[in-house]
């Protein structure tokens, strides 16, 4: 598509992901290279004692997972990229903690695709990650990436 036809699809949802375990294992790697170790996220046993009654992800973890979601949608793909870097984030929000095991994904709506100059354009995206089985969404936020094509 060129970022003139995905332009068209402003206050669109535009896309979803396919789900995605978020295993202890995956919570334990992220642990380790942010070294955040806090019990409500490692330690299995302790975190039985909290009113969440086990494990959860951090909220950063589930945040850091949009690019794979991303890459694993049908979120429309802008034609002859050079390159996309992510520009930044607005209104972060997490709502609902993911507890180890279950599952995510992400479903997409574009709120804005701006070219900032030539061949570069701006789009913004409102994200919501979904919890299987919840009613709450785990994160809410507004995403922006900048494509050079």
């Amino acid at each position: 598509m060129t970022p003139q036809d995905v332009a068209a699809k402003i206050g669109e949802q535009v896309g979803t992901s396919e789900w995605v375990e978020m295993s202890q294992e995956r919570i334990n790697q992220f642990a380790e290279a942010t070294g955040d170790h806090q019990f409500i996220h490692v330690n299995e046993e302790a975190a039985k004692m909290t009113p969440f009654g086990g494990t959860i992800a951090h909220g950063f973890l589930t945040l850091s997972m949009i690019p794979y979601l991303t890459a694993n949608s049908d979120v429309p793909r802008v034609d002859g990229i050079k390159m996309a870097v992510n520009y930044g984030g607005n209104k972060a929000r997490f709502i609902n903690p993911v507890r180890s095991g279950k599952k995510i994904r992400g479903h997409w709506k574009l709120l804005e695709m701006t070219e900032k100059r030539p061949g570069q354009w701006q789009q913004t995206m409102e994200i919501t990650i979904e919890i299987e089985g919840e009613d709450k969404p785990a994160l809410i936020c507004e995403w922006m990436t900048m494509y050079f094509v």
